[in-house]
């Protein structure tokens, strides 16, 4: 069996604790690999070699630091069928669906080569008689990121892409759940130029989320995962001093006006409901039609393109829509919500219980569920399923939907598909959710733009990628500068008064 590694100062380095925890391959249910989990001592031996690479790494001129990026822009796009690969195998998701995580980070890459204008400071000639004034952005030191298993390539290289790039030496602690392409990146870095020591891979449970956030020298530490866990590191991460971001759990409404093409509509929410076996932050759980001549409608229109669903592992074949969860214990949790939806009065029109793929019996594959008249009382409704179950919840007005959504405890994204512009408009003027699609169902926004939820989805002043990455990992100093004019003629011995 293979014993995955921990990256340290530029190299592949066996674990130390004696502790490991099983990765497994989710279609077959077998166990593929051990990974080892670090002790806090390990962990903070790995940041105080960081913190001695940062130095020389902070100093580098920007613009060289953006070539490391534009060289490893170069390798992953060389390496991107191997990476998707070891992502499918130890996630579960398509091939397909693993090359876009993988994209989707290389665009936050690509936008990270531009750091050397996204670092300019301000000047102010004249400030006052004889005065200017500058301001510089500057690295952190020594930052670090603690990322999910949901998109093992894409987050990782959203955290450390920005950190990076303004000089800081980065911490990297993936998720234990799949963690190979992380080391994988990691090693494309370090090809592409990157110092050793700048980029440490620190396999790990919680141990090394605790030593990382009690460690003095890490001054900043970026995480993506559950709410609750979210909700415990930027408490403790605060409480230690550190600049803390943290993006929580989801539960994502799209309303569909009456006026909406339904066709459209219908094949939005089962890509976005059902794609990566509804294992995304960004997925549509909750589809929330306007009267109910609209609800049956659509309903119409989603029980025969879920049906015809492909689920399987990702070797059948770029035709498969989904593939398994991504733990034996995520299905259970799934199987047990659909249980209690169904005690609890909701109508399961699509039933996916029995779903089972023949020869991958002991895979963690969940077939698709779709539930109608639910109600906000319900546990599948306040709770995030993570898993491939939609949930409609019929509104009779247009307030009532949006109510909805801006009632829920989580606000990370949401959506409506109509066809009217004013209420569009007033739809995401009064939204109370960080991202908004307007007939667009997932709207993760560009590189260029930042992302994050809104609520208990996202705790923290500044989102990610964008330029609020560059904000989170630099901190601003102001240099007042005197030059006193006459200096250039000889000494003066008088005191001379401001004028």
């Amino acid at each position: 069996m293979q014993e995955l590694t921990h990256f340290i100062d530029g190299a592949h380095v066996a674990g130390g604790s004696g502790r490991f925890a099983d990765v497994f391959n989710p279609a077959t249910g077998e166990v593929q690999a051990k990974v080892p989990l670090a002790s806090t001592a390990e962990v903070d031996a790995a940041i105080a070699r960081a913190a001695v690479a940062q130095v020389a790494w902070g100093a580098t001129n920007p613009q060289r630091r953006a070539r490391v990026m534009m060289d490893f822009v170069r390798l992953i796009n060389r390496d991107m069928e191997k990476l998707a690969e070891a992502l499918s195998r130890e996630h579960g998701k398509t091939i397909p669906d693993a090359k876009g995580d993988v994209q989707r980070g290389l665009e936050v890459i690509e936008f990270c080569i531009g750091a050397p204008h996204l670092l300019k400071g301000e000047f102010t000639d004249s400030a006052g008689p004889g005065i200017d004034m500058y301001s510089m952005k500057q690295a952190l030191g020594v930052v670090a990121g603690i990322t999910p298993f949901n998109f093992p390539a894409m987050i990782p290289l959203w955290k450390m892409g920005p950190a990076l790039s303004c000089g800081n030496a980065f911490i990297l602690k993936p998720s234990e759940r799949d963690p190979s392409v992380c080391l994988m990146l990691a090693e494309l870095m370090t090809e592409a130029g990157l110092p050793d020591g700048v980029l440490q891979v620190i396999n790990g449970d919680k141990e090394a989320v605790d030593a990382i956030l009690d460690n003095e020298t890490v001054q900043a530490v970026g995480f993506v995962g559950s709410t609750p866990i979210a909700q415990y590191i930027y408490a403790k991460g605060c409480a230690n001093g550190k600049r803390v971001q943290c993006f929580g759990g989801a539960k994502n409404h799209m309303i569909i006006m009456p006026d909406a093409d339904m066709d459209q509509a219908a094949d939005a929410l089962v890509g976005a409901g059902y794609g990566a076996a509804g294992e995304r932050c960004m997925a549509i759980s909750v589809a929330v039609p306007v009267g109910d001549e609209t609800a049956d409608r659509l309903i119409e229109k989603l029980v025969p393109r879920i049906e015809k669903l492909k689920v399987g592992p990702y070797t059948a074949g770029n035709d498969v829509d989904y593939g398994p969860v991504v733990t034996a214990a995520a299905k259970a949790n799934i199987q047990r919500l659909v249980e209690t939806g169904i005690d609890q009065g909701a109508e399961l029109v699509v039933d996916g219980r029995n779903f089972k793929l023949q020869g991958y019996e002991d895979g963690f594959f969940v077939g698709p569920h779709l539930f109608d008249r639910v109600t906000k009382d319900m546990d599948i409704y306040k709770k995030e399923i993570f898993g491939p179950v939609l949930s409609t919840v019929r509104a009779q007005s247009y307030e009532e939907a949006i109510g909805l959504a801006m009632d829920h405890e989580y606000g990370n994204g949401t959506a409506i598909f109509t066809r009217d512009g004013d209420t569009a408009r007033d739809f995401a003027s009064r939204i109370n959710i960080g991202m908004v699609g307007i007939n667009v169902p997932i709207p993760v926004p560009l590189a260029y733009h930042s992302f994050g939820g809104w609520k208990k989805s996202g705790f923290g002043d500044l989102n990610q990628h964008g330029t609020d990455a560059f904000k989170f990992y630099t901190r601003t100093k102001t240099v007042t500068a005197r030059w006193p004019s006459g200096i250039k003629e000889g000494g003066e011995f008088n005191f001379k008064q401001m004028d």
